[in-house]
């Protein structure tokens, strides 16, 4: 039976769809594989990791019938990405052999039964969906992602604070060194409040997916799961259990010294600095004086680099030290051409918005240098 048989690029950007949660290294061998449905003329591809199931639904052409198997995902994208994209490719399946042809190109390929593929468990009971343009929900990630903690024991720190609350969607990630928050007003209000924690692997694999020009994101939650449909596919996901810290507390309100900066002028002199920081120790110093930022950093072999910026500020002169890749970080993805850097002193923590906007803010906490 012939599975499929279309051009390369087709059956490529199908399997590339579900297979960004695929490890090459699994605890089960069979999850490093893509479950292969064929019901008539169309073909589903799924793929899990126990904790996220991505599926999506395609024609491929191939025989008009029903077949159910799975094979190797990263294998088949290793092979299928060495051939023109442009090339006729087909799948036969053959007892449990899967024959992948292409031009004078043969693989023969061990499949597993479909009935051993373990598909998470959809919970009985999503709330309502609402819609979101996928447009606003990407942009939205790119501002904050950056900020999730990676493997921290605080396990709700791993992820990203989603809160939709009538025509507002907030998102939030913090490591504990750095918060970044960033808002949207959506078109629609969203039925009742949602908050949930959605993964670090859940956020990342949605920034791939995620379209950055047009459409929508259709979203329902349950107690412990998320369920988001767009572009034809459906990502089921395990949400994060525990209670996300108070944000706003972290936010501060009352900075009195502010200055207004270029973004870009302000990225290069941090990236200039940073190269004579060292990889265990990434601290600058910030001096804000009348009219001068001036921005200086070291490292153990008594290496020096220093930089200023001319600024219109003639609040207090203040000295104060950073983790120069917190800096480098959000103003990396960021957009605007200005931005506004709110400080009191040099113990306590800066804040970093948009001059017209309050959409975003970083709280990033100072070091001692």
């Amino acid at each position: 039976m012939i599975v499929f048989k279309s051009t390369q690029d087709k059956v490529l950007s199908s399997l590339q769809a579900v297979a960004g949660i695929v490890e090459r290294r699994q605890t089960l061998p069979i999850l490093a594989n893509v479950m292969l449905q064929k019901t008539g003329a169309n073909i589903t591809l799924t793929t899990s990791d126990l904790e996220i199931q991505i599926r999506t639904q395609a024609e491929l052409g191939g025989d008009v019938d029903d077949l159910a198997t799975t094979v190797g995902a990263r294998k088949l994208i290793d092979i299928l990405r060495t051939m023109p994209a442009d090339q006729t490719v087909s799948l036969e399946a053959n007892a449990n052999k899967l024959v992948l042809k292409g031009g004078k190109s043969r693989f023969t390929l061990q499949s597993q039964p479909a009935a051993d593929f373990p598909l998470v468990q959809e919970a009985a009971n999503f709330g309502p969906v609402f819609s979101v343009p996928q447009q606003t929900l990407k942009a939205l990630m790119s501002r904050v992602a950056f900020s999730m903690a990676i493997h921290d024991i605080r396990y709700y720190l791993n992820g990203i604070l989603f809160v939709a609350e009538g025509t507002t969607l907030s998102l939030v990630a913090t490591d504990g060194h750095r918060l970044a928050f960033a808002s949207a007003t959506l078109d629609e209000a969203v039925p009742n409040k949602q908050e949930v924690i959605l993964p670090r692997k859940t956020v990342l694999e949605l920034q791939r997916l995620l379209n950055d020009k047009e459409g929508t994101i259709n979203m329902q939650f349950a107690g412990n799961q998320a369920k988001f449909t767009f572009d034809g596919m459906e990502f089921v996901t395990k949400l994060v259990e525990g209670k996300f810290p108070d944000y706003n507390r972290v936010i501060p309100r009352n900075h009195t010294n502010e200055i207004i900066v270029g973004r870009q002028t302000l990225l290069s002199t941090l990236q200039r600095t940073a190269i004579m920081t060292s990889d265990k120790f990434k601290g600058v110093r910030l001096n804000i004086e009348p009219g001068t930022l001036r921005v200086a950093s070291s490292n153990a072999e008594q290496e020096e680099a220093t930089d200023e910026i001319d600024i219109d500020y003639s609040g207090d002169a203040i000295e104060i030290g950073f983790n120069v890749t917190y800096l480098m970080d959000v103003l990396a993805n960021m957009t605007q051409d200005m931005v506004r850097l709110s400080l009191s002193d040099g113990n306590s923590s800066a804040l970093i918005t948009l001059p017209d906007s309050e959409d975003f803010k970083y709280v990033v906490m100072p070091m001692r240098i």
